[in-house]
């Protein structure tokens, strides 16, 4: 079955612009950087040029990453799905039922998620465990401290917030 990769436009345009900061800017400088490295002599001892081609390998690495991720991408308008049921771009707004506090959580691609913002990848555990449900929903969720119980309050679309300016 071939991986898909759910993701906002705002995601896809982040990636691509990653992408051509390392394809333009970082890589090379770094093939500089190694040319220089170079003009020092002997390889054995050279530290500029060891550090130069492990820089060139991170770059490289990330790059066929970014491929692979880009190529599955399937970009969603969240604002066009209905979200009667938990699904990508959802936000959900639950309680635990043993200690009444209320978490918010939005369902965003997995370069897009930001857990301290309320942001999770569709494809992390919670969300895995909320698709699909809806408002009313009782929702036994396996965390790494333990079980706990929520209540599904509401199940919305609301514009998502990638970053403040």
């Amino acid at each position: 079955m071939e991986r898909v990769e759910p993701m906002t436009l705002f995601g896809y345009e982040k990636l691509q612009a990653e992408v051509k900061n390392l394809k333009e800017v970082k890589r090379p400088r770094v093939v500089k950087d190694i040319e220089e490295a170079l003009e020092h002599g002997d390889l054995k001892e050279n530290a500029e040029y060891h550090a130069a081609k492990e820089n060139q390998r991170i770059i490289d690495s990330r790059l066929a990453e970014l491929a692979t991720f880009l190529g599955c991408a399937k970009i969603v308008d969240p604002s066009e799905l209905d979200h009667v049921k938990v699904s990508f771009g959802s936000t959900i707004i639950m309680t635990d039922v043993k200690t009444d506090e209320v978490f918010s959580y939005t369902i965003v691609g997995g370069s897009e998620s930001n857990p301290d913002k309320g942001l999770i990848s569709f494809g992390s555990p919670l969300a895995k465990q909320l698709l699909g449900k809806e408002e009313g929903d009782e929702v036994v969720i396996a965390l790494p401290n333990g079980k706990k119980t929520f209540e599904i309050d509401e199940v919305k679309y609301q514009e998502i917030v990638f970053e403040c300016d």
